[in-house]
């Protein structure tokens, strides 16, 4: 079976050991739209051994323009049970979790707890604070992402270091900032910070440096400008 994970294994700082951690770890990723949609399948294809999904929504036809693990005849599904199913095809060698509800405070540090790592990949403000607050809460890694029109931002949590509260310290009012359903989001831009997020899931499953620890990423997709400022650590 390592001969399929061949071109991880070959990469300066994965190897067999680290291709076999990526087999013993456990992901959850909340959100399975248009970030959620690369960053399951990269996971997926690199072995990561146990991936959850949680989202309670199903597909509308507006998703097909940027969730790519999604088609015409996916509408009205379920987003999670539908994407665990296409990861399945992709890579049955993963145990694929698919949660079809709401990731609320009632149930947020239950989900959490099981798993290495997480990933936000959420489309509201309410959510990625939740998911921010309970990872600070039980010291737990993540990945915060977020995309809209033609820009995106991804940042990594280590317990100790800097969370989304060091750069925005409280949550955004309704209304207070733009949304994708207001201004619209490019699906290709949505790809390229999935693509990141998982990129940092798998160097940090694998014990790589060089993580976005302390530093915000901001992607500019117009202009395609990549900037990185650097973050306080408050968390």
């Amino acid at each position: 079976m390592m001969e399929r994970y061949n071109r991880n294994i070959l990469i300066d700082g994965i190897g067999e050991t680290g291709q076999a951690r990526l087999k013993a770890s456990k992901v959850l990723v909340i959100g399975a739209g248009g970030l959620g949609s690369p960053v399951l399948l990269y996971l997926v294809a690199a072995g990561v051994g146990t991936i959850g999904i949680i989202d309670n929504d199903t597909v509308n036809v507006t998703n097909l323009q940027r969730q790519v693990l999604y088609g015409s005849t996916d509408l009205d599904k379920s987003k999670a049970h539908t994407a665990a199913e296409k990861l399945k095809t992709i890579n049955d060698d993963c145990h694929i979790v698919a949660h079809h509800q709401l990731f609320t405070e009632d149930n947020a540090e239950s989900f959490i707890s099981k798993y290495d790592f997480v990933v936000d990949c959420s489309d509201n403000f309410a959510t990625k604070y939740l998911i921010n607050d309970t990872c600070v809460k039980l010291s737990k890694p993540y990945s915060h992402g977020a995309v809209v029109a033609m820009h995106g931002e991804v940042m990594t949590h280590i317990p100790g270091n800097s969370c989304l509260r060091s750069v925005f310290p409280t949550q955004p009012a309704d209304g207070e900032l733009p949304i994708a359903a207001e201004i619209g989001i490019l699906g290709a831009v949505a790809g390229i910070i999935g693509s990141i997020q998982a990129t940092e899931t798998i160097k940090y499953l694998v014990g790589m440096d060089d993580l976005l620890i302390n530093k915000l990423l901001l992607v500019d997709g117009r202009t395609m400008e990549f900037r990185v400022m650097r973050v306080k650590p408050t968390c």
